[in-house]
């Protein structure tokens, strides 16, 4: 029982319940291990009883902690963690534009809002299966989704829930982990110190009663407040210091944030894109950013689309064969410039050495046509040596004044984390890229070693920061391209739930992660094993004591260029489940995250931005999730397969049924596409691949029953005019079904528009089936350039269901309900 106690101080589960008559302890050494990764010492009784006298005592002295969230309304109470603390305390609000705010409390006012996360809420009571009931009304859960499977990293596996004995750790933990690599939360565009000063160390970001407020100093009050009323703050991430009469002090990071993100500006359409697989007749061998800027440019002016959401274009980690998976990164602070267009970039055009180049040209060229035209598979390493190549020569061109100016401007906003970044990339090139294999000094990106090595290879450095500038350089113009083209929400990025172990975001901000745990999924009714994505997770206390700065951090970059943010395993903001490494997932737990804390940064960066953020929350969702990312604004995902009454008639869910607050589509990249749905052939491909675990027959019934009763209600509903039979017009119902629900957002999965039937990602394969490396495809198998694509009259076809309907064209507003050909007449 002691060592309960101390896990739930520490946010670690006991025990959890994968279904709702089920509940399975986790073993004491899962938790001993899990602890000791988040730095608590539990490895014997008397440490464990030290431990917690140690947690207790912290818990019981402390007077704020580490993080304090404030939802910004018209009258804000102030926050409840402020509003508890001793009448009389005196708090200073230091603010991120170098203003302070004082205020003095004037003790307990009665209960506060609720502004808690749903943490303590009871487990769902429904078993992780597709007979999971989610009608879409409040307070019900999602079905869950096809199984993903442990080889497959970009696919999430459900989230069964929990029946944990865990408080939240933000709150309760007393890490104040001194060598968190964050700055203080003040600095309100830092996730690290200035790159002027790589070798500075970081700040202090838990300072206890070190710089109490000078009691003589003037206050200083909003304006039109009094001392005892609660001040309005601008929104940001403030330092508050709090003394209280009997002179003990207090420091935490206060965020101010709006109470919801930025929603759509109305209902809208858009595609879903994997970007390497959309090659041009310029692309060299893999869609690239120039590519997605023609793309967006097209769909905006010529079909309408509102959006374009790609696949994380997060940096991977270098190597031969590199891990294709787009959601197992090096980085998700920096794009990969594999992606970049080469010759966009200016100074392609001041290359002396024009011989080379041109061989790289042709190169490329076979490249290219080795996909669209040979049936290759993409070839991402063959692509990355042949602009390697080609950017080592643009790099000897100098940048003229304004490129050069642009360029330090992108250097100092970025800091010490772009710096992080190149350095771990020259490192790669001379060490490999797995850094734990380093010599000692290098593997800590502080060290005296790191340092002299950074100045040995400065130009090594200079050349991987000039590539990161490029690639966003490139993002900048694509969502620019978007948005002239007048599409509403423009590029939707997408946000891995985790980076590579040794890449290098795991390199310059270990202190972070949590050593020897790796991010999973406990077993369910998909995966009896459960699943280990071998992607260490970012420690939770330390995430609060230095005010959540690398998630800011990641947050700002990602969204410098975008107008939504999708945020993958988007129940990672709650928990996930740690698996100690060497052990199986199913000697994993769970463990908590402050969400609320997360979703304010989440919220406050957003609204910055300006953007629209998407969760994905397939699968089964632990209860009051929904509710609380609904609360704050962020749109969830909704799949059509998965929209069934499931605690009612079991049968598909109507249209006027479903949720507004989501992105409504019919696939993913990780199910089949609809046309291999429609026809079954993605039971076919599993058969073949081995991953039936019922005989064919019976799998192929139980799927032609669940097709054929979906159609039926696409018949009965008018959306099938053009009659059972035909697959592209079945695919077009299923698109006008989407239409008449209030989703904001509709999704177009490309591969759907041009009838490809191959999945981009077979969960529960890793070589025997060509994740992530298969360009877009016609219903014949036959590869399709972009300009291909653009002109399928298929792809026309099915876009004119979302063509605006005829009264509605003259004001240019959209449809929110299926076109006239597509109801009953």
């Amino acid at each position: 029982m002691t060592l309960a106690r101390l896990a739930a101080l520490h946010g670690v589960a006991t025990s959890y319940a994968p279904s709702a008559d089920r509940t399975v302890p986790v073993p004491d050494a899962t938790v001993v291990a899990v602890l000791a990764a988040l730095g608590v010492d539990a490895a014997t009784p008397e440490a464990v009883s030290a431990s917690l006298a140690t947690a207790e005592r912290a818990a019981a002295d402390r007077l704020l902690p580490p993080t304090v969230v404030h939802w910004q309304t018209p009258s804000s109470p102030p926050p409840p963690p402020l509003a508890a603390l001793p009448p009389g305390t005196r708090v200073r609000v230091e603010t991120e534009d170098g203003g302070a705010v004082d205020w003095t409390a004037p003790g307990p006012r009665g209960a506060a809002p609720d502004t808690q996360a749903p943490d303590t809420q009871a487990p769902d009571t429904q078993a992780p299966d597709t007979q999971a009931s989610d009608p879409r009304a409040p307070g019900t859960q999602a079905p869950a989704a096809e199984a993903p499977d442990a080889a497959a990293p970009g696919r999430r596996a459900s989230d069964p829930q929990a029946q944990d004995t865990a408080a939240p750790a933000a709150q309760a933990s007393d890490a104040a982990a001194p060598d968190a690599q964050a700055p203080d939360a003040a600095a309100p565009d830092a996730a690290a110190p200035d790159a002027a000063a790589p070798d500075a160390a970081a700040p202090d970001t838990q300072a206890p009663d070190t710089q109490p407020p000078d009691p003589d100093a003037p206050a200083t009050h909003a304006p039109g407040t009094e001392a005892a009323s609660w001040p309005v703050l601008p929104l940001g991430v403030h330092r508050a210091t709090a003394r209280t009469p009997d002179g003990r002090t207090a420091r935490t990071t206060l965020v101010v944030a709006p109470e919801r993100t930025p929603q759509p500006p109305a209902r809208t359409h858009g595609f879903l894109v994997q970007l390497y697989s959309l090659l041009s007749a310029r692309s060299w061998g893999m869609g690239d950013l120039g590519d997605l800027a023609e793309l967006a440019g097209w769909a905006g002016r010529a079909v309408g689309a509102g959006f374009l959401q790609v696949n994380p274009l997060h940096a991977a980690v270098p190597g031969t064969p590199t891990d294709p998976s787009p959601y197992r990164p090096s980085s998700r602070r920096f794009p990969d410039p594999v992606h970049l267009r080469i010759e966009d970039v200016p100074e392609y055009a001041h290359v002396r050495e024009r011989k080379r180049l041109d061989e790289l040209l042709k190169a490329a060229d076979a490249l290219r046509r080795s996909v669209l035209e040979d049936g290759e598979l993409i070839d991402r390493d063959a692509v990355w040596a042949l602009k390697r190549e080609a950017l080592e020569a643009l790099h000897e061109v100098p940048l003229p004044p304004g490129r050069r100016a642009a360029y330090c401007d992108y250097l100092a906003h970025q800091g010490q984390a772009l710096e992080d970044h190149a350095t771990w990339c020259a490192l790669a090139e001379r060490y490999g890229a797995d850094w734990t294999r380093w010599p000692a000094g290098l593997r800590d990106p502080r060290s005296a070693t790191t340092a002299r090595a950074r100045r040995e290879l400065i130009d090594r450095v200079d050349f991987h920061t000039r590539l990161a500038w490029l690639a966003d350089t490139q993002l900048a113009t694509a969502q620019r391209a978007a948005r002239e083209a007048g599409m509403a929400v423009g590029l939707v990025h997408d946000l891995a739930v985790g980076v590579h172990p040794e890449g290098a975001d795991a390199w310059a901000q270990q202190r972070t992660f949590a050593q020897g745990m790796s991010v999973g999924a406990p077993p369910d009714a998909f995966n009896a094993r459960g699943q280990d994505w071998g992607l260490p997770p970012w420690r939770p206390d330390v995430l609060a004591a230095s005010g959540y700065a690398p998630y800011r951090g990641l947050l700002r970059n990602l969204l410098r260029h975008a107008g939504a943010l999708r945020i993958d395993h988007v129940m990672g903001l709650f928990r996930l489940w740690w698996v100690p490494r060497g052990q199986e997932p199913t000697a994993g737990t769970y463990v908590r995250y402050d969400a609320e804390a997360m979703l304010a940064v989440l919220v406050l960066e957003a609204h910055r931005a300006g953007a629209v953020v998407i969760g994905e929350d397939l699968g089964t969702v632990e209860p009051g999730v929904r509710e609380s990312l609904s609360r704050r604004g962020v749109l969830g995902t909704s799949v059509l397969w998965f929209e069934r009454d499931w605690e009612g008639t079991g049968r598909p869910l109507p249209p006027a049924a479903w949720r507004e607050a989501c992105v409504a589509t019919a696939t993913t990249h990780d199910l089949p596409s609809t046309a291999a749905r429609l026809t079954g052939e993605h039971v076919g491909l599993r058969h073949r691949l081995g991953l039936l675990t019922r005989p064919l027959a019976e799998e192929q019934a139980e799927d032609a029953a669940e097709v054929g009763e979906w159609l039926g209600y696409l018949a009965r509903l008018g959306l099938l005019p053009e009659g059972a039979r035909g697959e592209e017009g079945a695919v077009r119902a299923v698109y006008r079904f989407l239409l008449r629900t209030p989703a904001r957002m509709v999704g177009v999965w490309l591969p759907d528009a041009v009838g490809d039937r191959r999945p981009q990602n077979l969960p529960g394969t890793w070589d025997q089936y060509p994740n992530w490396r298969l360009p877009v495809a016609g219903p014949d198998g036959r590869p399709l350039a972009l300009e291909d694509v653009v002109s399928s009259p298929r792809l026309h076809g099915l876009m004119r269901v979302f063509a605006p309907a005829p009264e509605t064209a003259t004001t240019g507003a959209r449809t929110r309900t299926a076109p006239p050909g597509a109801r009953p007449t």
